[in-house]
């Protein structure tokens, strides 16, 4: 019998069967989540430190081995890898299985802690339990679900960090990328607010205090921040409070605007941010099932607006709140804040209208001019709010509706747990203030684009297949247009899966760059022009 492979699909064949060390690697994962799902049936592990340790290194010694096994003996660059005919990344049986136990997962951590061994007054047991002696180690306090949470995020970060770095290690920026978000998930979102939290009431502190607090984070992504028990923890801690309070308002209206300038909100999304981090690493198997659709698109831009127009609101009814009347006390009033807010909304939205609109569509300026004017409206209504009112509702009851159904329901439960069904960016995509504010400085005045040489295009589809946010890139290429769009991330894989090198990630000015779509007519272009600008 012939044994010649006479197939001819262009997506190669289904994958192979799992290698033996693959399915060794994978029983070694499974058995470290063994022993955390033991802990929460309420086994008392004898000792914690030891078979935390065991449990946090099988799993990371499970999940990167299989990465290891997988692609270490391929040639660099990206395949198809069969992700549509597997079951867990092609939203088949395994993948609602996934997406159904994180979602599970979710709704336990957020909403019901004492399962998982949150005592309030006595010592924690279960899951939460076995994280004790490291939470104790790092900040000197039991663990809490948070605590748990942040170190398997971070565990997940760096594990499939690695297996990131093996699956891309032909791409420069993508392996820089990698390391920077695993660098800062690390250090400055696990590391260094447990420190903070152990120098608390420390002698080198002189008995002072240290909130707790992500530097990496912003508002409006910790919405809290501008509190008021946020404001008092900051001001109680002397100069340090006082320098980290200043230090989240310069990143909102300073470090911010310039570095989205320069590099795009990729600095932040793709870079920095813990919620990116996650979605680029344990949620790379999962990216090409975002949807492509005009549909889904048209979605995308009224919700996660909208989302911008709710934490505002929310945080200037908060800080309204607390701020007081008596002009000799105070030099900001509430009545000076909301004109200070209405104020700068206003300017902003003149700029933009005057200078930018004809880069907005037309239903992009008219929910501007929608937004503006509920904002705008319902801030005059503050005159007839009670005391400790605003918007005609009481702060508190805007805050923690934003907590609940933002911070918790979305971020979290749908944000992380629908990976497997809607793909790694659907918080990134139709719910983060964070990164529509940013988006909207993209593309308004950043000198961030992917050019694009569509004289080279082929139109296989790599790049919109692996396009997380659901941008058809392919059709841009085709075109010959540069991409600028405010909900792309800056995570190049467009770029990495690219056969013929046709898109290209910029951040330097227009001049000097050849007209792409000249090229793509076969017009004749003096590139020898192009050389003496430069």
């Amino acid at each position: 019998m012939s044994t010649y492979d006479r197939s001819m699909a262009l997506t190669g064949q289904p994958p192979a069967t799992l290698s033996r060390n693959q399915k060794v690697a994978t029983l070694i994962g499974l058995f470290g989540l063994a022993i955390i799902l033991l802990a929460a049936f309420n086994v008392d592990f004898p000792n914690k430190t030891l078979w935390l340790s065991i449990s946090l290194a099988a799993i990371s010694t499970g999940t990167i081995w299989f990465a290891w096994d997988m692609y270490s003996n391929k040639e660099p660059g990206i395949k198809n890898d069969g992700v549509w005919f597997k079951s867990i990344s092609s939203k088949g049986f395994w993948g609602w299985v996934a997406g159904i136990a994180l979602t599970g997962f979710y709704i336990i951590l957020y909403f019901y802690p004492e399962y998982l061994g949150l005592v309030a007054k006595g010592d924690n047991k279960g899951v939460i339990g076995l994280f004790d002696p490291l939470s104790r180690a790092l900040s000197g306090n039991p663990a809490s679900q948070w605590f748990v949470y942040g170190t398997l995020y971070t565990v997940a970060i760096l594990a499939f960090g690695i297996k990131f770095l093996w699956k891309y290690r032909h791409n420069r920026y993508e392996r820089i990328r990698t390391i920077s978000v695993m660098f800062f998930q690390t250090a400055f979102a696990f590391i260094i607010p447990e420190l903070m939290a152990r120098l608390n009431g420390s002698s080198v502190l002189n008995g002072g205090s240290l909130p707790y607090y992500d530097l990496k984070n912003m508002w409006p992504l910790n919405y809290y921040n501008f509190e008021g028990y946020r404001i008092k923890a900051f001001l109680s801690s002397g100069d340090i409070g006082f320098g980290l309070l200043v230090f989240g308002i310069v990143t909102v209206f300073v470090i911010s605007p310039i570095l989205t300038y320069k590099y795009g909100k990729r600095w932040y999304c793709s870079w920095v941010c813990g919620c990116g981090g996650l979605a680029e690493t344990a949620g790379d198997s999962f990216r090409q099932l975002s949807d492509k659709t005009v549909k889904a698109w048209k979605i995308e831009r009224w919700v996660v607006h909208s989302v911008v127009v709710f934490v505002t609101l929310m945080t200037t009814a908060v800080v309204y709140s607390y701020l007081g009347n008596d002009t000799s006390k105070y030099w900001l009033t509430k009545s000076t804040f909301l004109i200070s807010v209405a104020a700068f909304l206003t300017t902003v939205f003149a700029l933009v209208m005057i200078f930018k609109r004809e880069q907005l569509q037309k239903d992009a300026k008219y929910g501007a001019i929608g937004y503006l004017v509920i904002i705008l409206a319902l801030i005059g209504m503050h005159f007839f709010s009670g005391e400790g009112n605003v918007f005609l509702f009481k702060s508190e009851t805007l805050r923690k509706s934003y907590s609940f159904l933002i911070g918790s329901i979305f971020s979290g439960v749908i944000g992380t747990g629908f990976y497997p069904i809607f793909g790694n960016r659907v918080w990134c995509r139709f719910g983060c203030p964070m990164a529509a504010i940013l988006g909207f400085q993209q593309r308004l005045f950043s000198k961030f684009r992917i050019t694009t040489n569509g004289g080279q295009c082929i139109s296989c589809g790599n790049c919109s297949t692996y396009c997380e946010m659901g941008i058809d890139v392919r059709a841009y290429a085709q075109k010959g247009e540069n991409i600028v769009r405010s909900s792309c991330v800056g995570c190049g894989i467009c770029s990495a899966v690219c056969p013929r090198g046709v898109l290209k990630l910029e951040n330097g000015p227009l001049e000097g760059r050849i007209d792409s779509n000249q090229v793509l007519l076969g017009n004749d272009v003096d590139l020898m022009t192009l050389v003496n600008k430069k």
